[in-house]
């Protein structure tokens, strides 16, 4: 019988490894109809076949994205896996639906980050300004801000290191009406009640940590008993988030019914009733609102509005009534498709046309001590 040597069993057994492992991945590319191809220079693509149902001819892309790595000037800045991004960013965008969005793993996180409220930066929010974009960073980093104060001639550079902030999707207070600093600035102030007490509670997001922060801001409100006159429900420039966060705050303050439907791609249609027992269900209450509001917080207050449960104050909403499943990608990215849109207890619909308030009242006014949207609120309380 013939023996073989140690080394050459080894190199045997190695062989068969790599031929199963090759077999194996050819396979799986078979059984997904992706290909992999090599280019004259050595590079390799791996290209997955379009749907069956599919005729598209990607010639024009391919002849597009050779034109730019063989002529754009600036060739060293170039980066392949941005191209794809762009490339899907742009089908994606191609649909006209601002609200369908592919995100990149860079994006997607961030987002994640944000329904979840904490990100890491260093603590401040900041808009776009002369085309100058927000600080971020990774936790633990330093960055330096220079300061320019009132009167001073020259800035001060302070350094600041980034950590996890969490934001609060819920702020509470339980006021008498003469320290209510929002509106002193409002001259209708001076004929109110001062002796009325209003609870006030500011929901800016319905994200992760949302339902546990509502519930101890209701708990405070109960416990102030019935010295409060009503609840201002503050929703302005809430961008929304989950739909279940909207039915649960909903559920709050409607006994029952619905509170929402979802007529979805396919035809179906699904009700989302009141789905627990509320602690204010008899709570006077306004709620404020504004061309910031959108989404999730439109849902609550047209179901507040259709149940006749609040007086709305404010100005119309954003009006974005639209529900986009999220799908992650295998790179970390996601696709959020717009798959059906929503309908408010009455049958109106939320999409381009937002929710109207009972008492419109604009912003344009508004001031750290001005608050007429907030005054007329506290009004309709106490009076």
């Amino acid at each position: 019988m013939k023996s073989f040597r140690f080394t050459n069993i080894r190199l045997f057994v190695i062989i068969a490894a790599i031929s199963i492992l090759t077999g194996g991945i050819g396979y799986r590319l078979g059984e997904q109809k992706t290909s992999i191809s090599l280019t004259a220079d050595k590079r390799i693509i791996v290209n997955q076949n379009p749907p069956a149902a599919v005729t598209v001819d990607f010639s024009l892309f391919w002849d597009v994205w050779q034109r730019l790595n063989r002529t754009y000037i600036d060739r060293a800045t170039i980066d392949p896996q941005k191209m794809v991004w762009g490339a899907i960013s742009g089908m994606v965008s191609s649909l006209g639906d601002p609200y369908t969005t592919y995100l990149t793993p860079t994006d997607n996180k961030d987002f994640k980050d944000n329904l979840g409220g904490a990100f890491e930066g260093i603590g401040a929010q900041l808009g776009m300004k002369d085309n100058r974009v927000m600080v971020r960073g990774p936790k633990g980093t330093t960055v330096t801000l220079s300061i320019l104060h009132p009167n001073d001639g020259s800035p001060v550079d302070i350094s600041i290191v980034r950590n996890t902030i969490n934001v609060p999707s819920v702020v509470t207070w339980i006021k008498p009406v003469a320290q209510i600093t929002e509106i002193v600035g409002v001259d209708a102030t001076k004929t109110l009640p001062q002796n009325g007490t209003v609870a006030y509670i500011q929901l800016s997001q319905f994200g992760d940590n949302t339902n546990a922060e509502w519930e101890k801001a209701v708990t405070d409100v109960l416990a102030a008993g019935s010295s409060v006159k009503g609840l201002v429900l503050d929703m302005r420039n809430n961008p929304g988030g989950y739909l279940e966060g909207a039915v649960y705050i909903a559920s709050e303050f409607i006994k029952n019914g619905t509170v929402v439907s979802q007529v979805n791609s396919d035809g179906t249609r699904v009700d989302y009733p009141v789905d627990r027992q509320g602690r204010l269900l008899t709570i006077p209450m306004v709620v404020l609102i504004n061309k910031g509001s959108a989404s999730a917080a439109e849902i609550v207050s047209g179901a507040l509005q259709d149940y006749k449960r609040a007086t709305l104050v404010g100005e119309t909403s954003f009006g974005k009534g639209s529900v986009q499943t999220p799908e992650d990608l295998p790179d970390g990215s996601s696709v959020h498709i717009t798959t059906g849109r929503w309908l408010l207890p009455n049958g109106g619909s939320i999409s381009k046309k937002g929710i109207t308030p009972d008492i419109v009242i604009t912003s344009a006014a508004t001031t750290a001590t001005a608050d007429a949207q907030l005054e007329k609120g506290v009004e309709l309380l106490v009076r």
